[in-house]
C-alpha cells in the first residue's frame, strides 16, 4: 500500500462523542473501551503521518440552531437536534486533544450529515491529491462510517476500514456492521494490519 496514494480520514472524533461530558459520549462509550478505539487510532494516525499518508478530518458542525437541517429532522440527527450536540465553536464540536490536526493535515469542512462525502470537498481534494485508498476510521460505525464506506466504494476507490478504530451505540451493532457490511464495501482491517501493509513501502 503506497503512503503517497492514500488518506486516513476520521470521522468525527469530536468531544460530543469521545470525551467524558460529551453529549453522546455514555452512549460509545463501552465500545470505545472495547475496540480501544482511540488510542488505536491515536497510534496509526502517528506512524501513518510519519510514513507519508495524508491525514484529514472530517467533523460534523451546525450552526447554532440547525438551519441547515430541516425543520423536522428524524433519524440521528434528530438525536443530534434533540441533545445540542456538535454546535459550532463549541467544546463538544471541537476535534478531541490527542487528535488535534497537526500541520500538514487536513479539515474537512462542510459535513452535515452522514456520509462525509455528501456535502463536502473530500471528493475533490482526494482526487487532486492523488489518492487511490482511503482508509476509515470514527464514529458511529454503522452510521457515519458505514455511509462513507459505501460512498468510497461507489466512486472507485480502494477502501479500508479499520475495525478496532470504530465505535457505536452498542456492542451489538458494532459487531453486526463488521459482520455483515464492512467486507461488503472495504477491506476490513485492525489498525496493526493496516500498519503492516505501509511497512514495506515505509521503509
Amino acid at each position: 500500500m503506497n503512503p503517497k496514494t492514500t488518506a486516513l480520514v476520521l470521522i468525527e472524533y469530536q468531544n460530543d462523542f469521545t470525551s467524558t461530558g460529551g453529549v453522546f459520549h455514555d452512549g460509545v462509550k463501552a465500545v470505545m473501551e472495547s475496540t480501544n478505539m482511540l488510542a488505536n487510532t491515536v497510534a496509526v494516525v502517528k506512524q501513518a503521518r510519519a510514513a507519508g499518508v495524508a491525514v484529514m478530518h472530517a467533523p460534523i458542525t451546525f450552526a447554532e440552531g440547525y438551519g441547515e437541517l430541516t425543520g423536522h429532522p428524524y433519524g440521528i440527527l434528530k438525536g443530534v437536534v434533540d441533545n445540542k450536540a456538535f454546535r459550532k465553536d463549541s467544546w463538544g464540536a471541537a476535534i478531541v486533544d490527542a487528535l488535534k490536526p497537526q500541520s500538514g493535515d487536513i479539515v474537512i469542512e462542510g459535513k452535515r450529515g452522514l456520509d462525509a462525502f455528501a456535502s463536502t470537498n473530500l471528493d475533490f481534494i482526494l482526487r487532486s491529491k492523488g489518492i487511490r485508498t482511503v482508509v476509515l476510521g470514527g464514529f458511529l460505525t454503522n452510521c457515519c462510517v458505514e455511509s462513507t464506506m459505501r460512498s468510497a466504494y461507489e466512486r472507485g476507490f480502494d477502501v479500508v476500514t479499520l475495525k478496532d478504530c470504530t465505535a457505536t451505540l452498542s456492542q451489538e451493532a458494532q459487531d453486526m456492521a463488521l459482520a455483515h457490511n464492512f467486507g461488503m464495501f472495504s477491506h476490513p482491517m485492525s489498525h496493526k494490519e493496516f500498519l503492516g501493509e505501509l511497512a514495506p513501502v515505509a521503509a
